[in-house]
């Protein structure tokens, strides 16, 4: 199996190169040449979350070192449930908050670490993972890679945009991980970590590599947890499961897009945006218009560019193109609060301002006549938003162990100008 940019002036490579390189050199994203075809008869009626993992991403790795490795990699990675949680008869939640940093990222996040570690040569220089977060990815990464031996991490996050809770956890970890708040906004940190990507002479220097949902390593491993699902309720109902996905990077949506293509039983996608409306524009008028992000109670979605529209233009290169199964609809923050408010009035789940966008427009759906088993994705916990779900349910949320341990430690950003000569400098800067 080989990768091509999805600017079509690189060449082709391995996955094991293109999990090291993260970006392609012309900038592009890398994408498989061919989309394997699975099936659900393909898969035991009775397996776990990581042996779904492995079978799904099994040819997506043929030729690669890591491809006898990956049932000890997915176990290490899906070391936690995806757990679908029926709300009635055809209403899901599917919760990915239950690993370490309470967030979705998570599992992906861990894949990536072991797989990078697994290729890494014992006498390679240490590597700089480089990534940009608008809140949970940085928390996951950090904690993936946190004390893993060749590795440092180099968070950038938007200062004061991100949740308190979440700053406390890009700040936590220490030792090899060092956090960097910007004065800018989400688009600008990802934009510095693109410029630094393909800056060739800082790439050799500090053996960088990324972390972001740009890189392989994390695209591709989402798809599991969208199989696995889908597959349960294949098994329940003898339908396919429909999904409506918060989103801001459109990485994770587009996972669960690759999953329906390479044949698992999933219908219907629905992409859950907030404010930041360019992708549900899109979708309506054809026109790609990049914005300024606007900050908003979900701020993990604030992402005013998103990179993975590259690889959505890469399977569908024109509004025209797009198939009847796959839509967007975008919620403002009036809404996300009222969700949150009557999610817990109802049904006495607290849920995060992102996990709201997708129950918001689920229920939109409902209102139209829609009828079939549809799951709205649970991407955070409700208590990395404490400041501001408890204000809108009356009552504090429980916070998990892994983020109250978290949370106990004590925490250290340092600021940095949105100015890319000052990363690079940082970069270098950093102890050998």
């Amino acid at each position: 199996m080989n990768y091509l940019s999805t600017r079509g002036r690189a060449p082709a490579v391995d996955i094991d190169h293109a999990l090291a390189a993260g970006l392609a050199p012309d900038g592009g994203l890398y994408v498989p040449q061919v989309v394997p075809r699975l099936d659900a008869a393909d898969f035991a009626a009775d397996e776990e979350l990581a042996a779904v993992a492995a079978r799904v991403l099994h040819p997506f790795f043929a030729g690669s070192r890591l491809q006898s490795q990956l049932p000890a990699i997915c176990a290490e990675a899906y070391a936690f449930p995806a757990s679908l949680r029926a709300l009635d008869g055809s209403t899901h939640l599917l919760e990915l908050f239950h690993g370490p940093t309470a967030a979705f990222k998570d599992y992906a996040a861990r894949f990536l670490a072991a797989s990078l570690g697994r290729l890494r040569d014992a006498e390679a220089p240490v590597s700089t993972v480089l990534v940009a977060t608008s809140g949970d990815t940085g928390a996951a990464v950090a904690a993936a890679f946190h004390r893993r031996p060749g590795f440092r991490v180099v968070v950038l996050y938007p200062d004061g945009r991100v949740s308190p809770r979440q700053a406390h956890q890009l700040g936590s970890f220490g030792d090899n991980v060092h956090a960097l708040r910007v004065a800018g906004a989400f688009d600008d940190c990802q934009a510095l970590v693109k410029r630094a990507l393909i800056d060739a002479d800082l790439r050799q220097a500090c053996a960088l590599t990324s972390a972001n949902s740009i890189s392989l390593g994390r695209w591709l491993p989402q798809m599991a947890y969208y199989a696995a699902s889908a597959l349960a309720c294949a098994r329940q109902q003898a339908a396919p499961l429909n999904y409506v996905i918060p989103t801001g990077n459109l990485g994770n949506a587009l996972a669960c897009v690759l999953a329906r293509l390479v044949g698992l039983p999933i219908g219907d996608i629905v992409l859950a945006t907030n404010a930041n409306r360019v992708l549900p524009a899109y979708f309506a008028s054809g026109s790609y218009a990049p914005a300024a992000s606007i900050a908003t109670l979900a701020n993990a979605m604030d992402v005013g560019d998103p990179s993975n529209f590259e690889r959505l233009r890469w399977l569908y290169p024109t509004r025209a193109d797009l198939p009847g199964w796959l839509a967007a609809d975008a919620v403002d923050d009036v809404d996300i609060a009222a969700t949150i408010e009557r999610t817990w009035r109802e049904r006495s789940l607290a849920v995060c301002p992102h996990t709201a966008t997708a129950l918001c427009v689920l229920a939109r759906l409902r209102a139209r006549g829609e009828a079939r088993a549809c799951a709205a994705v649970a991407t955070a916990h409700a208590a990395k938003f404490d400041s501001i779900v408890e204000p809108l349910i009356g009552q504090p949320v429980a916070v998990p162990p892994a983020l109250a341990a978290m949370l106990a430690r004590p925490a250290h950003a340092e600021p940095i100008a949105n100015d890319y000569a000052a990363l690079r400098a940082r970069l270098l800067a950093l102890p050998a």
